[in-house]
């Protein structure tokens, strides 16, 4: 860190032992800093480092440690580090953004076969996993309202609230949360990997930008399977509720699903669809925004995977809640 009047300040508060190449390197940086009119001072040396500098003069530059960061000064470099962070990322989403509008615009700049092998496998290899747990949901929806609805004799209503919520809410909630955790992570990953082993520079080199090779086809793929999937989810939840209409219930299966039916209408199937394209934009982004800021080595990946798979499911929260205010207060 700068120091006053030409004074550099080296922090070892969290050196524990050094060696002789180590106390090498400090004496050349000492007399490197010396030559230069500057002044090399030492802080936050430990003992056994201070009794090897005893071998030679550095040790008389040694100075107390710096204090710690108060907390309006941690508050101010935290925050000012996620102001960074948020414009790095907008940067980030408005390129991949720009070039996905682009790429479908110029069909033949899109790397058709990367669009086809990203969407088998944030998509139809997903469909297990997404069918089985909204199937499970749909079953649960239905067992908790027909608690309920039998007591006031009301019980064919499970099949209108179990496909209503299904379709509006449960149904792109469940799948997006999946997906972040299944293929969000695979983006980071995959990502982080790639900088961490300098492909990316080397697509640089090549002249072959990043955004278009690899960030648009995973893009593309996110937005045009998640809604794909969510109507599958939606399927597989309504039918959850149809085993519990007709085999707990005693509903006929033809009456039960008339009466489905007849309660969604254009708006609902509308609401989850634009709610799981918005989803999918926002987990592909925060995947390749948590890889490209991979710095270091492996441990380093799965640090970004972690975190993306985090902030992808705060952002999903967030905006469905965002969704459900602003569809309440505009379609009623």
């Amino acid at each position: 860190m700068p120091g006053k009047d030409g004074q550099i300040i080296l922090d070892l508060s969290g050196v524990l032992a050094i060696d002789n190449a180590g106390t090498a390197t400090l004496v050349g940086l000492w007399r490197e800093a010396r030559d230069r009119g500057a002044v090399l001072q030492l802080a936050g040396v430990s003992g056994a480092v201070l009794q090897k500098l005893n071998e030679f003069r550095v040790s008389s530059e040694v100075v107390a440690a710096p204090k710690p960061a108060g907390v309006w000064e941690s508050l101010g470099g935290r925050s000012w580090h996620g102001l960074q962070g948020v414009g790095e990322f907008v940067v980030l989403a408005a390129d991949v953004t720009v070039g996905a509008v682009l790429s479908v615009l110029r069909p033949r700049s899109l790397r058709w076969a990367a669009l086809a092998q990203q969407m088998s496998l944030m998509g139809s290899q997903a469909l297990g996993i997404v069918g089985l747990i909204t199937f499970l949901i749909g079953l649960t929806l239905a067992f908790q309202s027909a608690y309920q609805l039998r007591q006031f004799g009301a019980a064919i209503y499970v099949a209108t609230l179990t496909a209503i919520s299904m379709v509006r809410e449960m149904g792109p909630l469940i799948t997006a949360i999946l997906v972040a955790g299944r293929s969000g992570s695979s983006i980071t990953s995959e990502v982080a990997t790639m900088k961490v082993g300098e492909e990316i520079d080397a697509l640089h080199v090549m002249g072959i930008p990043f955004v278009d090779y690899v960030a648009v086809p995973k893009l593309l793929a996110m937005v045009l399977a998640v809604p794909l999937l969510t109507i599958l989810a939606d399927g597989f939840g309504i039918m959850g509720g149809w085993v519990v209409g007709t085999v707990y219930l005693d509903i006929a299966p033809l009456p039960y699903l008339q009466k489905t039916i007849d309660s969604l209408v254009a708006k609902d199937l509308a609401t989850g669809l634009i709610k799981s394209a918005v989803f999918a934009w926002g987990i592909a982004l925060i995947g390749l925004y948590y890889g490209m800021g991979v710095r270091g080595g492996a441990q380093e990946v799965g640090r970004a995977t972690t975190a993306s798979v985090v902030s992808s499911i705060f952002f999903i929260i967030v905006a469905d809640s965002l969704f459900s205010i602003l569809f309440y207060v505009v379609l009623g």
